[in-house]
């Protein structure tokens, strides 16, 4: 059966936050913040936290710096993933993957089903990896930020779940962390 095996030992992430958005700041930002506390509380460590404009460029730029970054393992994106004309950040990320991780949005929308509704229908979360860093790609809201951790990440990136998690296709976990 699916689950944490707490008998097996838990191997920390180093985990970067990225707020996607024309309008928050770092006191207004509630969504990366709560990503940020439930990855620590955890017991990863918040790498880095970052808000940038929902610009294509800006989105990019900064990726590109967690993604040269060895003591960068996974970044979770929050913002820019709905319909309006400024939500430009799968545009912005995807053509940096060298592989999509097609089974993060199903699974996401499954979960958020249960909370929204079909209102899961109007984003369009994602994730994938770019060169060896696992990014996640998210909606802005609070709720979904929630439902992504608390449904589904916390779970996937913690070494002890099974049947297997993601932790052990992180370059130092590798043949330590099944």
């Amino acid at each position: 059966m699916a689950g944490i095996n707490e008998d097996l030992p838990f191997y920390p992430l180093n985990i970067a936050v990225l707020t996607v958005s024309d309008t928050r700041d770092a006191m207004t930002d509630t969504s990366g913040g709560l990503l940020a506390e439930r990855l620590v509380g955890a017991g990863h460590r918040l790498a880095a936290k970052a808000i940038v404009k929902d610009e294509v460029d800006a989105i990019r730029a900064q990726l590109k710096i967690w993604i040269e970054d060895p003591e960068v393992d996974v970044v979770l994106c929050t913002g820019g993933t709905g319909f309006s004309p400024r939500d430009v950040t799968p545009e912005a990320v995807k053509p940096l993957f060298r592989r999509e991780m097609d089974g993060f949005s199903v699974v996401f929308h499954q979960a958020s089903l249960a909370t929204v509704g079909v209102a899961t229908l109007q984003s369009r979360a994602f994730a994938g990896q770019a060169d060896e860093t696992f990014i996640f790609c998210v909606p802005g809201s609070t709720g979904a930020c929630r439902d992504a951790w608390d449904l589904v990440l916390g779970q996937e990136l913690d070494s002890r779940f099974r049947p297997c998690s993601l932790v052990g296709q992180i370059p130092r976990y590798r043949g330590i962390c099944p």
